[in-house]
């Protein structure tokens, strides 16, 4: 056999032998009992904002039978009128024609990935509205599978880099998702009630003026779950928090929580007025922090019956000033960093700059966490003109006790993790696996009587 002979011969098997292999793999079925299987024969997605895309969802459509199956479309059951969006193994769903992708096919032992997302309408109402379509696959013969698309969708109001810039009032029912960030000029007075505002990332509020707030809370806007058992509004650092600047005084907050921010609230720095306080707190909430859960300089604050825990910084940090801490509740439990700071910290100065501590003063609480010690107490190293005067009575604090000072601790109570009941175990919930915290009395603790939920 010549060469050139030889070399088309085996130029002919290869192309033969891969059409006889490829031909196996090109059978398809028409039967009525080849079907295809789903990793999931429902979508259940989280609440989002109508109008705001949520995030995206896949699951796999995969063909276990021994010939491949032809799909002559794929498509939306009610079309383009519920705000489901679905890619199907690269060919979008394209709601302007149909909400349909036709001739797809998916060989013998492979698979294809679907991604759905929903950009819901708005509905008119001031609860979630329930959003429900299916992906219908009709096979090529007549067979239909389905997959149920499941969602919820809220009205909400957009602000959008909003400034107050005149007295105005706030309450309302719908939802108000800050982006940008929301602004209370020097003149003016925002009072929120009975109200919930969502803050994008990095939205915040300033205040120069003045915030009056009954029963708001504060939080991020994501509704969606970082993980199953794990809802973002968990998860600390959703948006950036309140400050308080140096211009502002008599800001009050009443049953209000502020949660999952980057900070809670900081009060800038300063000219102490005596009987003009800054901040004025009651039966609030400061929770879940990324830095500092109320950081004051220079300020005069009033708490009473508050919570503050769970704070990558320090849960209450008193920078000079006044503070009055009356049957609060600071519980350091921060769990995404063993480096977490203080429940309590108080000092005369900051980064060696003095701030004198005119008064701090803790009745009724309780202050405890994770760490053997969670109470700062920090003087100005070689500074004895500086004030700072401090006084706790009637309190339970973690930190190793201080003898022969009956003036300024009156009826402490010192923690230590040697005590039977201690730390966690003061309280009704702490699970640390699903985030989830209950922060009144457990019935066997020691602190009856004490803290903001007695």
């Amino acid at each position: 056999m010549n060469r050139p002979f030889l070399r088309y011969f085996l130029a002919f098997a290869v192309v033969v032998a891969g059409f006889w292999a490829c031909s196996d793999d090109d059978e398809f079925s028409n039967s009525p009992s080849a079907k295809l299987t789903f990793s999931r024969d429902s979508v259940i997605m989280d609440t989002v904002f109508s109008t705001v895309g949520s995030r995206t969802y896949d699951f796999w459509v995969f063909n276990r039978m021994k010939q491949g199956i032809r799909l002559k479309s794929v498509r939306l059951r009610q079309g383009n009128q519920t705000g489901f969006r679905v890619n199907v193994d690269g060919s979008y769903l394209d709601n302007t024609l149909g909400s349909v992708v036709n001739d797809l096919e998916v060989r013998k032992g492979d698979s294809i990935r679907v991604f759905v997302e929903l950009t819901a309408p708005e509905n008119g109402r001031p609860t979630p509205l329930q959003i429900d379509d299916d992906l219908v696959f009709l096979l090529e013969s007549g067979v239909e599978q389905r997959v149920a698309l499941r969602g919820f969708a809220w009205d909400a109001i957009p602000w959008r880099n909003v400034v107050i810039d005149r007295d105005s009032l706030v309450e309302i029912q719908k939802p108000i998702v800050v982006y940008g960030g929301l602004r209370v000029d020097s003149a003016a007075t925002l009072t929120l009630r009975n109200t919930t505002l969502y803050f994008h990332d990095k939205a915040g509020i300033d205040v120069y003026g003045k915030v009056k707030m009954q029963n708001v809370i504060l939080r991020g806007d994501r509704l969606d779950h970082m993980f199953d058992y794990l809802p973002y509004d968990r998860v600390s650092g959703q948006w950036r928090g309140v400050r308080i600047h140096s211009s502002s005084f008599g800001n009050r907050l009443v049953d209000t929580e502020i949660r999952s921010a980057e900070y809670g609230i900081v009060c800038d720095s300063a000219e102490y007025v005596e009987g003009r306080q800054r901040l004025y707190m009651e039966r609030s909430v400061v929770h879940n922090c990324k830095g500092p859960g109320l950081q004051a300089f220079n300020s005069s604050v009033g708490l009473l019956r508050c919570q503050f825990s769970n704070t990558l910084g320090d849960c209450v940090a008193i920078y000079g000033g006044v503070a009055v801490v009356e049957q609060c509740t600071l519980a350091q439990f921060y769990p995404f960093s063993a480096e977490r700071g203080a429940a309590l910290r108080f000092s005369n100065g900051y980064d060696s700059y003095p701030y004198p501590l005119l008064a701090m003063q803790m009745k009724g609480s309780i202050v405890t966490g994770y760490a053997d010690d969670v109470v700062m107490g920090e003087s100005l190293e070689g500074d004895s003109l500086t004030a700072f005067n401090f006084h706790f009575e009637n309190t339970l604090l973690r930190t190793p006790a201080i003898e022969g000072d009956s003036i300024r601790f009156v009826n402490v109570k010192w923690e230590t993790p040697d005590d039977s009941i201690q730390g966690k175990q003061h309280f009704r919930l702490v699970d640390e696996k699903n985030l989830i915290y209950d922060f009144h009395l457990d019935s066997l603790s020691t602190a009856k009587g004490l803290g903001c939920y007695d």
